[in-house]
């Protein structure tokens, strides 16, 4: 009894501590990928005052050329931010999440002073497309730190926490951003003119240069590095055994078990159809309210931006719930909210504005709760429950890179069919994606419902381990 006793005192200070660095290590990534977007969002914010330069430098004949220039621009980076999930992913699985979280914020902070010192079109374009090749890091390195700091059981939670980070961190610098713009007083030292888009880019390339610092100094790999043991991995990750080391031995021996995977790969399925409609939700919800329900530019911003704050409470509420449902938790919610979100567009679609009004704000509200939820789920704790600790990052990167690919498809397809045929073809067309990931989803459910029935394990189908 002694001995048990003595077991216990040396038991409980290594959980104290382990609990205390593992909200540590959530606080510094939360905060950690909200830094990426004061160096993200800032183009959009000062875009306009960016095109008046440009015209005022000579770079562009007049203020449409240079829009036209900067929407280029925009999507190129779109495009380039995509394939870097892919190679980023991999990298980061390599070398080490907390090191390229690190690195990439570094690397974008040097890419926004180039911006800001920027005076030729050639400097503005490279620097800009290299910021948004190294922020698509961001998100897989945080993915690899996690998996070997959580145990499996907690994805979901520490996950949706951590999304608040792109959920309310990119209001957060908007917000932030739009007070340097503005002229402001402040307490005890006076008033202060407003920003130029210069000053605000190197502003905020400081900020993020700071949270880089913090950062290193926090964050470790692995819980090793601060004498604690690390959590085991997800038991049904597609490299078995193998999953429980961090470094892969070699490139296909770390895709290889990923891309042959029948589950792994009905995930990336609905990642095009989640991301598809949260992307058509999130750039066009404010145009619509305009175009449809009439109302001016600043009653249609205010009603949008319910859309990320239902879906902030969406995120949590089904973080927690996953975990709690156990293995097959988070395939039944993903079901679930595609087909609420598939019968919500249904209704959209055959309904008349002139009678129905408000509803649709109302309805497109619940699409958020339904779709956001479940949609994190995605390039974050199901790419956990895969990747393992071997794998995390190429997970999360794919995951999300067939995604944003899909999401520069969703603003084409809404620009095109709203213009020709109007919204309730829009919504027609969402509704349907929304049905087909609701039956991929379904597959993705049933299909782990029958392996765990079974007794099969995701990687002994494919590639079995020792």
């Amino acid at each position: 009894m002694s001995q048990d006793v003595s077991e216990s005192r040396l038991y409980r200070p290594r959980i104290t501590r382990m609990l205390v660095w593992q909200i540590v290590v959530v606080v510094m990534l939360t905060i950690g990928y909200s830094g990426y977007y004061f160096c993200r969002s800032n183009f959009s914010v000062c875009l306009p005052q960016i095109g008046a330069e440009l015209v005022a430098l000579g770079l562009k004949p007049d203020a449409d050329s240079a829009k036209e220039f900067l929407g280029i621009l925009l999507s190129m980076g779109t495009l380039v931010y995509a394939v870097g999930k892919f190679v980023n992913g991999t990298v980061a699985d390599f070398l080490g999440g907390s090191r390229f979280f690190v690195l990439a914020m570094v690397m974008s902070v040097g890419c926004t002073f180039l911006f800001a010192f920027g005076q030729t079109l050639p400097v503005f374009t490279l620097a800009w497309l290299l910021n948004r090749g190294v922020q698509s890091g961001g998100w897989p390195s945080l993915m690899k730190v996690s998996a070997r700091w959580f145990a499996h059981r907690t994805y979901g939670t520490v996950v949706a926490v951590i999304s608040m980070s792109f959920l309310l961190g990119d209001a957060a610098a908007r917000a932030f951003m739009g007070w340097l713009l503005d002229e402001k007083a402040i307490w005890g030292i006076g008033t202060i003119r407003a920003f130029d888009w210069r000053e605000v880019f190197l502003t905020v390339g400081a900020i993020l240069a700071v949270v880089a610092v913090l950062t290193l100094i926090l964050v470790r790999e692995s819980p090793v590095k601060r004498g604690l043991s690390e959590p085991s991995a997800h038991p049904d990750n597609v490299y078995g055994e193998r999953g429980e080391q961090a470094r892969p031995d070699g490139l296909w021996e770390l895709v290889g078990p990923m891309i042959t995977n029948p589950f792994f790969l009905l995930v990336c399925g609905l990642s095009i159809g989640a991301t598809l409609l949260r992307e058509s939700f999130i750039n066009w919800t404010p145009t619509f309210y305009q175009e449809e329900l009439k109302y001016d530019p600043g009653q249609a911003a205010r009603l949008s931006s319910l859309f990320p704050l239902v879906g902030a409470v969406s995120v949590i509420l089904a973080g927690v719930a996953s975990d709690l449902l156990g293995r097959s938790g988070r395939a039944m919610i993903l079901t679930a909210g595609m087909t609420c979100s598939a019968l919500a567009l249904t209704l959209l679609a055959t309904s008349n504005p002139a009678s129905f009004g408000l509803g649709y704000v109302g309805v497109i509200t619940f699409i958020a709760f339904a779709l956001l939820g479940p949609y994190s789920f995605l390039g974050g704790a199901i790419a956990l429950d895969f990747g393992g600790k071997r794998g995390a990052a190429l997970a999360c990167g794919m995951i999300d890179g067939i995604g944003y690919f899909a999401g520069v498809l969703a603003d084409l397809m809404v620009a095109f069919l709203s213009s020709r045929l109007g919204w309730p073809a829009v919504f027609g067309i969402l509704a349907g994606v929304a049905g087909l990931s609701a039956v991929v989803g379904l597959c993705y459910w049933l299909g782990i419902i029958h392996r765990h029935r079974h007794g099969v394990r995701q990687s002994s189908a494919t590639h079995p381990t020792s």
